[in-house]
């Protein structure tokens, strides 16, 4: 297959690029930049310049392709998640256009945050409220089936981990070295799920090659790790003490993520192995923490 790729120098589409070239596939990755060429073609794929809010760059990229794996997305929290959203769905749905009629798949991505708080979500849930309105862009993509085209929505946990990740997990170890402790919400039992990035890479190949039309997976390697456990690590790797942080104090000590951070968001993958014969074997979270690459910037000294 001739698989379209955006956000093809990113954290996961990165690794979803390797994944496919080594399975065989060639690779029409998106780049913005000549730095975002340069890594593509390096990589060993072929260039297509543009960006997500390029929507006809993105309609001759799919167009051009046997399918589309769609990862990026704005991730600046200085922007509003619903803007982001917005954004999105408008990619996504100029290059599912671009494959009516032709049966040829895209795979998009989603979150399970949101979900089903509290509870074990599924591959079958649906959240109560949509509130970045990435839901809404997943409703939108599936009703592409009845256009001729192959969806399938990938959703990924708060953490896909590994080395090179900016996201929450080294958000977390900023905080903790800006606040010489490593903190946790309330008494920490809540949990968060995690996939590591290869293992995620690995799904994106199996949809894009095999998902059935309208598939909703779960990009899921463990079900909830306590974020107690979360901290306990990066406590011990900074030489910091471990502290709980009452709810009411969240927002204060770790800024936005606290939110987040606050979450009970459990979820399972059972169904996507089944379907997909997809099963993760890289390191979970704790022990790629323990790997100690997240901490390879300048320990926090010592408290005076």
């Amino acid at each position: 297959m001739r698989v379209f790729v955006t956000g093809a120098t990113g954290f996961i589409g990165s690794a979803v690029v390797r994944e496919l070239l080594d399975a065989g596939h060639e690779v029409l990755g998106l780049a913005r930049s000549e730095q975002a060429a340069a890594a593509v073609a390096a990589a060993g794929a072929k260039v297509h310049r543009g960006d997500i809010g390029d929507l006809d760059s993105l309609r001759r990229g799919a167009a051009e392709s046997d399918g589309v794996v769609h990862t990026a997305f704005n991730h600046d929290f200085s922007v509003s998640r619903l803007d982001a959203s917005a954004a999105d769905r408008l990619a996504v749905e100029a290059m599912a256009e671009a494959l009516v009629g032709t049966d040829r798949p895209i795979v998009i991505a989603s979150g399970t945050g949101g979900l089903s708080p509290g509870h074990l979500a599924t591959e079958q849930s649906v959240p109560i409220s949509d509130a970045t309105g990435r839901y809404a862009v997943e409703e939108m993509v599936v009703s592409f089936v009845a256009r001729g085209v192959r969806p399938a929505v990938v959703r990924f946990p708060p953490t896909v981990h590994g080395r090179g990740d900016h996201g929450f997990i080294s958000m977390l170890i900023d905080i903790a070295r800006k606040k010489r402790v490593s903190g946790y919400p309330g008494d920490g039992s809540n949990r968060w799920p995690a996939v590591h990035r290869i293992d995620a890479s690995q799904l994106f190949r199996l949809a894009v090659e095999s998902a059935p039309a309208g598939a909703r997976l779960h990009g899921v390697g463990e079900e909830g790790i306590a974020v107690r456990e979360i901290a306990e690590v990066i406590g011990r790797r900074l030489g910091l003490p471990v502290v709980a942080i009452p709810p009411q104090e969240a927002a204060g000590h770790f800024g936005f993520l606290g939110a987040f951070f606050a979450l009970d968001c459990p979820a399972s993958s059972a169904l996507t192995q089944q379907q997909l014969g997809w099963h993760p074997a890289q390191p979970g979270l704790i022990a790629d923490l323990e790997q100690g690459h997240y901490f390879e910037r300048q320990p926090v000294a010592a408290s005076r």
